[in-house]
């Protein structure tokens, strides 16, 4: 199923093209005709391009990654930013400043050096200095924040870069070929898509088509953050289940009984030789008792008498 149709692709103005001297011969395979001086862009290929590049970022974002709206044409400024902010992706709708892919650590240490001059100037710390020095804290504060603003919730590189009209923006393609990032991107017919690895072959001058491709791919970050919060979910459930189990599993733990154990198990060879003559000696002393016991009273005394008449 097509992302968008062929009738709202066609009253956007996605197939027109810029006039036919103005084209780049790259194009040519995206292109369907030629009317009254200009190319006709073929949305068939727009059609089928477009999915692949919904599903691209889609599953990006499924993933955990971000992905950057790169739009500083007049025309895409407005739409740029308000989708952007709409699925919460950063985006860069005024001068693309260089190094901002290739240098991410001095944008970053650039974007909380913001973050302490307006710290600075909600805690009123700007009435202690000179009058010279709070204009230019302010006029830092202006500066970075048209700069920045858009990319001040981004913590590190994105991991996809949509732009549109790549001819343009061609400080930021070179970057992020330079590091490998996936770039999606309204191409024209007057554009290089050599360097584009998401093609979307459209005009990328009418606001209206801007509207239409920008807000289709916000559309695709929007469901790739809820199919992560499904995937959340469940693994919160799985997680919950297994501590269910392991608390089970130790309630249903069996008390081992005590064995008791023989002296032999516990005690020494010198031991248990003492312990055993002991026993031999008492066994003895028993049985000679036992024998005396049994003896007649009569026999003891006749005994003694012999005794006495001996001595």
């Amino acid at each position: 199923m097509a992302v968008i149709s062929m009738k709202a692709l066609l009253e956007s103005g996605v197939h027109f093209g810029h006039r036919t001297n103005k084209w780049d011969p790259r194009m040519k395979p995206y292109i369907f005709t030629e009317r009254n001086g200009i190319h006709i862009i073929d949305l068939q290929q727009t059609s089928k391009l477009l999915n692949q590049a919904y599903n691209v970022i889609r599953d990006a974002v499924a993933n955990g990654g971000t992905v950057l709206f790169v739009g500083t044409k007049r025309q895409a400024q407005e739409t740029v930013a308000e989708e952007a902010a709409r699925c919460g992706m950063p985006y860069v709708t005024e001068r693309w400043m260089g190094g901002m892919l290739t240098n991410w650590s001095t944008m970053h240490a650039r974007i909380q050096e913001l973050e302490r001059l307006e710290k600075m100037r909600d805690n009123n710390e700007l009435e202690r200095l000179t009058k010279k020095e709070g204009l230019m804290i302010g006029r830092d504060i202006a500066r970075l924040t048209t700069r920045l603003s858009g990319t001040r919730s981004m913590k590190r590189r994105p991991d996809v870069i949509f732009i549109i009209d790549v001819g343009r923006e061609d400080s930021a393609v070179r970057e992020a070929n330079l590091l490998k990032i996936p770039i999606v991107a309204m191409v024209d017919t007057n554009c290089n898509p050599q360097n584009i690895d998401f093609v979307i072959p459209s005009n990328d001058d009418a606001i209206r088509a801007i509207k239409l491709l920008v807000g289709k791919v916000a559309d695709a970050v929007l469901e790739g953050k809820a199919m992560r919060k499904e995937d959340d979910s469940e693994d919160l459930k799985s997680a919950e289940a297994m501590s269910a189990d392991a608390s089970a599993r130790k309630a249903q733990k069996v008390v081992d009984v005590e064995v008791e154990l023989e002296d032999e198990a516990l005690l020494g060879e010198a031991t248990l030789a003492k312990m055993s003559a002991a026993k031999e000696d008492v066994a003895e002393t028993s049985v000679v008792e036992a024998a005396e016991e049994s003896v007649p009273a009569d026999i003891t005394e006749e005994s003694a008498a012999d005794k006495d008449s001996a001595e």
